[in-house]
């Protein structure tokens, strides 16, 4: 029979009902930046971001290699034209990053949070540079308590102007994703940039300078919504940063081997170095917790201690509760989330692969007329009306051959001269098919129509229709 909670002693009360404290921005943390595989491992990820800021300035056949045209409807990668009717690709492509994210959380928590999130990347260079111009955590703090003088002014303002610099860089190379960087640029540079633009670059710059600046870890605990996400999706067999406690306690400083009571103390020698380098000020000795970004810096900071006291290193390290409590793990490929989601992300890829394989230069929908479905014709022949809808998805005006198959006396109407297809749009067409009613041993058939560009005949669509007469 359970306890009932109100019988239950305070001791037991107290765990139950213990809360880690948060810094609720009231300080600000000033992380100690330590070497080591995590840190190294956080800067590559973070490089990401300086890849994807680079990519409009590459260029491919004389054009920007990457450019998302929202007012031409056309998103170019490469040699890649995806248009609104290819818009299910880019769901594809979204629902596959939201379930990798969620696999990746299953398996290794926030490790998003902790290596790739703009937010984290962003505040990690600004700290960087904070440390660069005033000093380590200790002269930071010193140096914010301190009077304001001259040469306080001097290093703040230095600081928060290349704060905003790299805002107002960050600004606009995210709107040159969306136009040809060069022309941007010179659009920005001569104040001639429409207005739209400057309101994005401005955002940008203030929510950068703001959020990487001031808010740092806040924005982690208050304002990300996949922060709240993610505690959901853990479960006992997700691996995180944590202290191992029956290794750890009691704790105790070095020169101390054993207690006052004369009880052998654990591997924690209270040096809080683990503390000292974590970016959302936590401490993992006090378990998980919502601050936890998964970054592995505590492990970084306890490894380095545990080589100079000589003792193994992982005191501080990547488990899973049930590795913590001595429950065997099972591998990842037999945990069924995780199968699930990796279902569900080759499904996406499989999809995606499919869409690119077959996303071609031309695309034809064609429609029959079918009021009425045809006309006896004073020759004797029987005619269809149809419309062919014929998209352009290059970025150059394309001359293209219409024909159509499927009956060795068809005769094609009004598609005698090439057709000129708009680049980036769908083009009606009407055209008429007439087969002799005489030639005809049923009422209805198939009809095939062909449209080839004059220029690249590799460029090529075809299209099934069918082809109605009088019942025989």
């Amino acid at each position: 029979m359970s306890t009932p909670k109100d019988d239950l002693p305070d001791t037991h009360m107290d765990a139950l009902y213990h809360e880690v404290p948060i810094n609720t921005g009231g300080e600000t943390i000033h992380a100690k930046r330590a070497p080591g595989l995590f840190r190294t491992l956080k800067w590559y990820g973070a490089s990401i971001w300086l890849i994807l800021f680079l990519g409009p300035y590459l260029r491919w056949d004389g054009e920007q290699a990457v450019m998302f045209d929202i007012p031409g409807r056309q998103f170019h990668i490469f040699d890649i034209t995806i248009l609104p009717q290819d818009v299910w690709m880019l769901a594809l492509v979204l629902l596959f990053f939201a379930l990798l994210l969620a696999a990746v959380t299953s398996i290794a928590g926030r490790v998003f949070c902790g290596y790739f999130c703009f937010q984290t990347a962003w505040t990690d260079v600004f700290t960087w540079l904070e440390e660069k111009l005033e000093g380590s955590p200790l002269q930071r703090r010193k140096l914010d308590q301190a009077p304001w003088t001259s040469k306080k002014i001097r290093i703040k303002v230095i600081k928060h102007a290349i704060w905003i610099l790299i805002g107002l860089l960050t600004g606009i190379s995210f709107t040159l994703w969306f136009g040809d960087a060069p022309t941007m640029w010179k659009e920005y540079l001569t104040l001639q940039a429409p207005l739209f633009a400057w309101v994005t670059v401005g955002t940008f710059t203030f929510f950068t300078y703001v959020f990487a600046g001031f808010m740092r870890e806040q924005v982690c605990f208050w304002l990300c919504p996949y922060a709240r996400l993610q505690g959901i999706m853990y479960d006992c067999e997700t691996i995180l940063p944590t202290y191992d406690e029956s290794r750890g306690e009691p704790r105790g400083k070095l020169k101390k081997n054993v207690d006052e009571n004369n009880k052998k103390l654990g591997d924690c020698i209270e040096c809080k170095q683990c503390v000292a380098v974590c970016p959302t000020g936590i401490d993992i000795r006090d378990g998980q917790q919502e601050g936890c970004i998964t970054c592995g810096l505590c492990i970084d900071a306890c490894d380095v201690i545990m080589d100079k006291i000589k003792r193994p290193r992982g005191l501080i390290r990547y488990a899973s509760l049930d590795e913590m409590e001595g429950r065997p793990q099972p591998t990842i490929f037999k945990r069924p989330r995780v199968l699930m989601y990796l279902g569900i992300i080759l499904f996406s890829i499989a999809g995606i692969i499919y869409g690119l394989n077959t996303l071609g230069a031309l695309e034809l929908k064609v429609l029959h007329e079918r009021q009425p479905l045809f006309v006896l014709q004073s020759d004797g022949s029987i005619q269809n009306k149809y419309v062919l809808k014929i998209l352009n998805k290059t970025d150059a005006v394309m001359q293209v051959n219409v024909s159509a198959t499927g009956h060795p006396e068809l005769k094609l109407v009004g598609a005698e001269e090439p057709l000129s297809l708009p680049n980036g749009r769908v083009s009606p067409h009407t055209v008429y098919v007439r087969i002799p009613n005489a030639k005809l041993a049923q009422d209805t058939l198939p009809v095939y129509f062909h449209v080839q560009d004059i220029t690249t005949p590799e460029h090529a669509v075809e299209y099934k229709s069918m082809f109605f007469s009088p019942k025989k």
